[in-house]
C-alpha cells in the first residue's frame, strides 16, 4: 500500500515544485532580465571592430549602422542562451553554480523562455536586415550555429569550441560588413584565435574543477593535460598571427606596440584561469579582473589614438 502510494506522492511533488516555480516567476520580476545574461552582451563589442580598425569615426551613418548591429547582436545572443538554458535546465539543476540560472531554478518558465527567444531572434533579424541584406544574411547564420552549437555541436570533442570560434568570426565580419569597411584577414584570424583560446580555457577551467562529463557533456572526451596543451598552442597562435597584422598588413607602424597588451592579457588570464577559485567560470575575468579590464582599456586607447592620427604605410 506504501509502495503504491510513492508514485501518486512524487507526481504530487513536482506538481507541487512547478507550482512553486510559477510564484517565484511572478515576485522575480528581473528573473527573466537575467536569464538575457546581459554581462554576456561584452562579447558582441568586437562588432565595432570594422569601424575602429577602418579608422571611419568621422562617418555618423557608420556609428548608427554599428550600434543597430550591436542590438541586433546583443538581441541574437540573449535568445540564443534561452534556447541553450531551456536545453540544459535538468543538467544545470545538478550543477553548483548553473542551478541558479533563472530557468534552471523555475524562476523562468521554459514556455516563457521560448517565446521570448522567438521574439529576440525576430528582432534582431529585422534590425540586422534594415542595416542590409548581407547583414541579415550574417545574422541568420549566426542564429543557426547558435542553435546547432546548442543541440548537437557542444557535446563534440574539438567541434563545439570551432563552433564559438566561428560564432566570434561572424560577429567580427558582421560589424564590418554593417558599417560597409574591409576586416584584414589577419584580425579575423585573430579574432577566431582569440575565440579558441577562451573557450578551450573555460573546459580546462571547468574539468579542473571537479565538473563531470555527466553535469557538462561538452568535456566529454577532454583532459587537463590535453587542454593545458590546446590552450598554450592557441595563446601562441593568437600573438604570433596579432603580431603578423601589425607588422605585414598596411595598418600604421605604431600599433605594433599594443601587442605587448595583447601578449599580457592572454597569460594574466591563462594565469587566472590556473587559480581554483576562478576556474569554474572563467570568463567572468573578463569583466571583473581589474589588471584585464585595465590592459583591454590601454590597448583600445592606444589603437584609436594610432589609428586616428598615423596614416597607413
Amino acid at each position: 500500500m506504501v509502495e503504491d502510494s510513492r508514485p501518486a506522492a512524487a507526481a504530487l511533488s513536482r506538481s507541487s515544485a512547478a507550482m512553486v516555480g510559477e510564484a517565484r516567476a511572478r515576485r522575480s520580476p528581473l528573473a527573466v532580465l537575467r536569464a538575457l545574461r546581459p554581462l554576456q552582451w561584452t562579447k558582441n563589442l568586437l562588432l565595432f571592430a570594422g569601424i575602429v580598425f577602418s579608422a571611419t569615426f568621422d562617418e555618423l551613418w557608420r556609428w548608427e549602422h554599428a550600434l543597430a548591429i550591436f542590438a541586433a547582436y546583443c538581441a541574437a545572443s540573449s535568445a540564443a542562451y534561452l534556447v541553450n538554458d531551456v536545453q540544459d535546465a535538468e543538467l544545470d539543476r545538478r550543477h553548483p553554480l548553473k542551478r541558479f540560472r533563472p530557468i534552471a531554478a523555475c524562476e523562468v518558465s521554459p514556455r516563457t523562455a521560448l517565446v521570448g527567444a522567438a521574439a529576440l531572434a525576430l528582432v534582431a533579424l529585422g534590425v540586422s536586415l534594415a542595416v542590409n541584406l548581407e547583414s541579415g544574411a550574417l545574422l541568420a547564420g549566426f542564429l543557426l550555429l547558435q542553435l546547432s552549437y546548442s543541440t548537437v555541436l557542444k557535446r563534440r570533442l574539438f567541434i563545439g569550441v570551432l563552433a564559438i570560434a566561428g560564432l566570434f568570426v561572424i560577429r567580427a565580419s558582421a560589424g564590418a560588413v554593417a558599417v560597409d569597411v574591409r576586416l584584414s584577414p589577419w584580425l579575423v584570424a585573430c579574432t577566431g584565435l582569440v575565440a579558441l583560446f577562451l573557450a578551450l580555457a573555460k573546459r580546462r577551467g571547468e574539468l579542473a574543477s571537479g565538473a563531470s562529463e555527466a553535469l557538462r557533456p561538452a568535456l566529454r572526451g577532454y583532459t587537463v593535460q590535453l587542454l593545458d596543451q590546446l590552450v598554450a598552442l592557441a595563446a601562441g597562435a593568437t600573438i604570433s598571427t596579432y603580431t603578423l597584422y601589425t607588422v605585414v598588413t598596411d595598418v600604421p607602424d605604431a600599433l605594433v606596440g599594443t601587442v605587448p597588451l595583447v601578449a599580457f592579457g592572454l597569460l594574466r588570464y591563462l594565469y587566472l584561469v590556473h587559480r581554483r577559485e576562478v576556474a569554474e567560470e572563467p570568463d567572468r575575468v573578463l569583466v571583473t579582473d581589474w589588471p584585464i579590464l585595465g590592459t583591454v582599456a590601454a590597448w583600445m586607447i592606444m589603437v584609436f589614438i594610432v589609428l586616428s592620427g598615423s596614416p597607413p604605410r
